[in-house]
């Protein structure tokens, strides 16, 4: 084993959407989640605690306010799946998308400092996302912030309505 192939195993290689549970969006919904999904998969940590079985496919899918993450070998083999109820994050995903639609309002009118400090702002609420699916997460699923922040994303895109 050479010395960066944990990091090749320890790895998602694909990320799919559930379409029967999430659906098809408009065009820029489906423009915003395939630029998340790529983002993801192009810069990644992930594994899964005591289990070396990487790198990995991911399936996300929505049932009832809750994302179920089934993660899979390379063959497509169902490893685990987990459910991760989507209730903690509502105010954050509600902030998030307020702050956002204040930034590009800003885009338009506002001083760069303005927009340097609501940009701030966005980022901050990302990053509390972040960590919160981190700690949710605990003890489930080992990934870095950076990870996490991607995967924050993805799920923003998953509820953005254009």
């Amino acid at each position: 084993m050479t010395a960066d192939e944990p990091n090749r195993r320890n790895r998602l290689v694909s990320v799919t959407l559930d379409e029967a549970s999430i659906g098809r969006g408009t065009s820029d919904q489906e423009h915003e989640r395939q630029i998340a999904i790529y983002d993801l998969i192009e810069d990644n940590c992930f594994g899964l605690p005591a289990l070396d079985a990487g790198p990995y496919a991911l399936k996300i899918a929505l049932h009832d306010a809750k994302l179920a993450f089934e993660i899979c070998n390379e063959a497509g083999e169902t490893l685990v799946v987990h459910i991760l109820s989507l209730t903690p994050f509502r105010g954050l995903l509600k902030d998030y998308f307020m702050v956002c639609e204040s930034y590009y309002a800003a885009i338009r009118t506002a001083t760069r400092a303005q927009i340097e400090a609501i940009d701030m702002g966005r980022r901050a609420v990302h990053n509390e996302a972040a960590q919160l699916l981190l700690d949710r997460l605990k003890d489930k699923i080992d990934c870095d912030i950076d990870t996490a922040r991607r995967i924050f994303t993805l799920v923003t895109a998953l509820h953005w309505k254009g």
